[in-house]
């Protein structure tokens, strides 16, 4: 018999055929597309990759036209499909033509069931002898098993996929183009609107607006320090609202040397194992570490197709019982994690644990091969280890530890300390680099013990706004919420960053973001809140289980669409006019002191800039700060009038500049002593494009000395020179040092410098 199989991208294609062939395959080349042909089995198979989705669905031509077609006409508009890649379609035409059996291979989800499936059928091939390859892994077992067993292509399955797909064709170019057309956004600066994009844009939006109001609230603490180890304890009513009341307590307590031991409890503590990893908390661990989400799915395909991870796109926190977990840890002892697997290994029994999601297509992600730092890189590498030791601490026992309550009377008042010790590791072993100590020994006390006070006062403090997200904290309130899906979510934020609807770490929105999830909020029709998204999530899921049709979802959307878009459109001016005024604001920085005109951001081949709107008459132009956050303020610089910026950058407090970075309210503030290797030079704080902060000689490129600088903390010049190299002295904190590290009195002594260097080195972990 001669084979067809469909793979979904060129790594699995050429792993399925190495796993099949016993490396026996060999290649050709036509027409820019490759073929991967071997016997085996008595049968001669050809092996075909596609590029992802070689299918595309759009609309026809002559709805191209923004201004020609009412976006409210195009709720009901046909899609058509049309061939993105002819060169691969055509050649997988050819071999169906000659294959008694054609078996899709590409990944098994509904998106993978439609690319697979819509595939075969553009190609005209005979569905009889059409079957489906369905595996989690692409290890050896996995994929022999799985060609073994082929099933039927899943309808149901595609189908979902391809309501997805219509359903959100149509809402992102009718509301796009409704947005779009009423702000006068088009070409390049079109305004994207989304099912899911727009509720995830209102959730950083709300967010953002709760921030920006909330009032802190002052409150008081009383604090104790006791014994010989000074540990602390509590005041039993705080936090206090009232000062007064506070410290009319601490006047009490403050005539006591000693206080009495109350109550003094230790209790044993089991804690149990985290839930194996499902794509959701996969990527806000990722994220944790440095690696985005849109990363870490990237390496995360990576490392499926190159045989490391089983498939990365799951919603299941549960191991199948097919699965062997033996065979996994014995797996790993090919890797850097031989040691950890064998103590796994040597457990009487492994039982792992188990989530609250379990599903039957995938099991949760878990390694399949061993990989060792020296080979595997970067990124890839942390997030492999990642994958490998949150698998080790499923399978691990669950952590002991003891958790001590003690209360002491202070003149009548008590005081509750806690103290907490780790016993047992068990799983903590080998996911605790990811997990904060949080150590804190009490002494061994009796009730009736006297334990002297070292220190008694008051910490004023105030309450604090709620945490802005992180694309990690974003992720799973979007899961939580159902908007999306564990394939698509990092891709929606992805275009929150790239249409400038939010900026920085923390995802701030911008006031284009606002002022468009304001109008659909005013206007939109519900279509910013979670629910509208939710029922079409669980409309599709019923296409799966058969309780719905595709039409019949289609249908619905669009009806619900319709009734958005006709509001949208009838209120079009006013939400035309909210838009501009905020785009207005965001490229607006100020008044040119020298003509009056706006100065604004603006773009050049080079780059952004700020520039004057009286050009050409008035040429005043300044850079944009480079790798920093900047938000427009009110003030102006009182040195020189320009406008001033918020400036935000990673590891340092947010503060205000002037846009002129050589006014001396910067070069003043930035300047950290005069460069010992020129004459009229002085050294200053620099940032590099990508927002690394360096010092760097004023005269350059006339001087070209620079120095590194520590990436966070305020650094500022000491107000002399080293005494040994002559290069200035900075201050750190409370610390002064020599701004040269190849200085002679900052190389450390034989003895110190191995652990100095660890240090430093953890120090440096924690500034990435």
């Amino acid at each position: 018999m001669r084979k067809l199989i469909i793979t979904e991208k060129a790594n699995a294609a050429r792993r399925i055929s190495t796993i099949l062939s016993d490396g026996k395959s060999h290649s050709t080349t036509s027409g820019g597309v490759t073929v991967i042909s071997f016997e085996s089995g008595g049968d001669d198979y050809d092996v075909v990759s596609l590029r992802g989705h070689i299918i595309e669905l759009d609309y026809p031509k002559e709805y191209n036209d923004w201004n020609g077609t009412s976006p409210v006409d195009l709720v009901y508009a046909p899609q058509v499909k049309t061939v993105r890649v002819k060169s691969i379609l055509n050649m997988i035409k050819d071999l169906a033509a000659k294959a008694d059996e054609i078996i899709i291979a590409t990944d098994y989800d509904r998106e993978g069931e439609l690319i697979g499936m819509e595939t075969v059928r553009e190609a005209g091939a005979d569905m009889d002898i059409v079957r489906r390859a369905k595996f989690s892994a692409l290890t050896k077992g996995e994929v022999e098993n799985a060609f073994k067993n082929l099933a039927d292509p899943d309808k149901k399955l595609a189908d979902a996929a391809e309501a997805r797909q219509i359903i959100d064709l149509a809402w992102g170019a009718v509301l796009t183009r409704l947005i779009s057309l009423s702000s006068g956004q088009v070409g390049k600066n079109f305004m994207s609107v989304g099912r899911v994009q727009s509720p995830t844009l209102k959730l950083l939006v709300d967010r953002h607006e709760e921030i920006e109001s909330f009032v802190p609230k002052p409150y008081w603490e009383i604090v104790g320090k006791f014994g010989i180890l000074a540990f602390k304890g509590s005041h039993e009513s705080n936090p206090f609202w009232d000062k007064d009341e506070a410290e009319a307590i601490l006047s009490v307590v403050t005539d006591y040397k000693e206080g009495i031991v109350k109550s003094f409890e230790v209790t044993p503590k089991e804690e149990y194992r985290p839930a194996p990893f499902d794509t959701t908390q996969m990527q806000v661990e990722a994220n944790k570490i440095g690696i985005p989400p849109t990363t870490a799915m990237k390496l995360a395909e990576d490392l499926y197709t190159g045989g490391y991870i089983s498939y990365p796109r799951t919603e299941n926190t549960e191991y199948p019982k097919t699965l062997n977990l033996r065979s996994v840890l014995e797996k790993l002892k090919d890797g850097d994690f031989k040691s950890e697997a064998e103590e796994i290994l040597a457990q009487e029994k492994i039982i792992p644990s188990k989530g609250k999601r379990r599903t039957t297509d995938h099991p949760p992600i878990y390694p399949t091969a061993g990989a060792s730092a020296d080979k595997m890189k970067g990124d890839k590498w942390k997030l492999y280890e990642l994958i490998v030791r949150r698998f080790l601490a499923t399978v691990a026992p669950n952590a002991e530890s003891e958790v001590t309550n003690c209360v002491i009377d202070v003149g009548g008042e008590n005081f509750n300390a806690e103290g907490y010790v780790l016993k047992k590791k068990g799983w903590k072993k080998y996911y605790g680099k990811y997990l904060k100590s949080n150590d804190s020994k009490l002494p061994v006390l009796n009730v009736g013990d006297r334990v002297d006070i070292r220190s008694m006062g008051i910490v004023e403090s105030e309450t604090k706004p709620p945490y802005r997200y992180n694309q990690g904290s974003l992720i799973q309130e979007m899961d939580r919420l159902q908007l999306g899906t564990k394939s698509t979510r990092h891709d929606i934020i992805g275009k929150l960053y790239s249409r400038n609807y939010v900026q920085g770490n923390y995802m701030i929105p911008t006031p284009s973001g606002i002022a468009l999830t304001k109008a659909l909020e005013n206007h939109g029709g519900g279509i910013t809140e979670p629910d509208m998204t939710a029922k079409l999530e669980s409309d599709m899921l019923k296409i799966m289980d058969g309780e719905r049709t595709l039409d019949s979802v289609v249908t619905e959307s669009q009806d619900m669409l319709h009734e958005v878009a006709q509001k949208i459109s009838e209120d079009s001016e006013e939400i035309g006019s909210e838009i501009k005024a905020a785009l207005r604001s965001q490229q607006h920085i100020g008044i040119c002191p020298s003509c009056g005109n706006n100065m604004t951001i603006k773009r050049s081949k080079n780059g952004n800039f700020i520039g004057c709107d009286g050009y050409p008459e008035c040429k005043r132009a300044y850079p944009v700060p480079r790798g920093a956050l900047i938000q427009t303020v009110e003030t102006t610089c009182p040195v020189c009038g320009l406008p001033q910026l918020r400036i935000i950058r990673k590891g340092n407090p947010p503060s205000l500049q002037c846009i002129d970075p050589k006014c001396p309210s910067n070069t003043e503030k930035n300047d950290l002593g005069p460069c010992p290797t020129c004459e009229n030079g002085r050294l200053r704080i620099m940032y590099s494009k990508a927002g690394k902060r360096f010092a760097g000689c004023s005269e350059w490129p006339a001087c070209t000395q620079t120095y590194p600088l520590r990436p966070r903390g305020s650094i500022s010049y000491a107000g002399r020179q080293c005494t040994i190299c002559k290069a200035p002295m900075i201050s750190i904190g409370n610390t002064e040092e020599c701004i040269n590290p190849d200085c002679p009195g900052r190389k450390k002594s034989s003895k110190t410098k191995k652990s100095e260097k660890s240090d430093a080195d953890k120090t440096e972990t924690v500034s990435e």
